[in-house]
């Protein structure tokens, strides 16, 4: 039974690396329905794939999975990131029925108006210096093959997916005062625009929160936490952790997969 929802976004997918978990979100695209899609930039990492990539047939099927949900009638929304930019230079126009835009404001069915943006345009290392850019990504890449050879060692062991990667980042205190200066940031844009709330990506930290009269979400990433926000059909939106239900159903196989309900945090209205 799939799961049903009126809006869902993904972003920082990073097709082309090895980090992706294309297993985890072709799962997840299979596994629900909705009226809109968005994808919030990162989606195909064009800068790895300079320097040689990584591309299996099954991110090609991600590909594929997504452009026959357009050919559905689904409404899919491509925010192009600084990954792949390449795309930013055909905003406002149609591509195999998905539209390309530089951002979006998405009315919910509560009413409420947000900023639909990837957010790299808030990130002073990759605005100010490209090649400091380019260098945290290299870095970042050797710490996803820590957490890729962690993981494998947690398999063997029969241990779910964890990610490693993700917890040194949320602990290490440059990083966490970062990930507060973005918020901010992200939340006097909405403000400035005159909306209820800011939906990004980019910092690969899932997040649904409250900052004063601002929504802020952040939908995660696909190379670390396999996470998604969506909107329910009166509004509310949820913060899901789509790696969180893979472990439940490892752990759990009598479960049917349609008893097994993914793990949520919901904001309020």
């Amino acid at each position: 039974m799939a799961l049903n929802y009126r809006t869902v976004w993904i972003s920082d997918v990073h097709l082309g690396t090895r980090g992706c978990k294309a297993e985890y979100l072709l799962d997840f695209l299979r596994s629900v329905e909705c009226d809109c899609l968005y994808l919030v930039g990162d989606i195909i990492d064009f800068w790895k794939m300079r320097s040689g990539g990584y591309w299996p047939q099954l991110h090609s099927e991600l590909l594929r999975t997504v452009m026959g949900m357009a050919k559905r009638g689904i409404r899919v929304i491509y925010i192009p990131g600084n990954h792949d930019e390449f795309f930013r230079d055909y905003v406002d126009t149609v591509f195999g029925g998905i539209e390309i835009h530089a951002s979006a404001i998405h009315t919910g069915a509560d009413g409420r108006r947000f900023l639909v943006m990837h957010g790299d345009e808030f990130d002073g290392v990759v605005c100010s210096s490209r090649w400091l850019a380019v260098a945290g990504s290299e870095a970042y890449d050797l710490l996803l093959v820590l957490n890729r050879w962690f993981n494998l060692m947690r398999r063997k062991l029969g241990f779910p997916y964890w990610s490693l990667s993700a917890y040194l980042k949320h602990k290490v205190k440059n990083a966490v005062n970062f990930i507060g200066n973005y918020e901010k940031a992200l939340v006097h844009a909405a403000k400035e625009k005159g909306v209820d709330g800011i939906i990004c990506g980019h910092i690969h930290h899932a997040a649904i929160q409250q900052i004063g009269d601002i929504t802020y979400g952040n939908s995660g990433d696909w190379v670390e936490s396999c996470t998604a926000l969506t909107e329910s059909h009166d509004g509310t939106l949820s913060l899901l952790r789509w790696a969180d239900r893979q472990a439940m159903l490892d752990q759990a196989p009598a479960l049917a997969p349609d008893r097994a309900e993914p793990s949520t945090v919901a904001a309020g209205h």
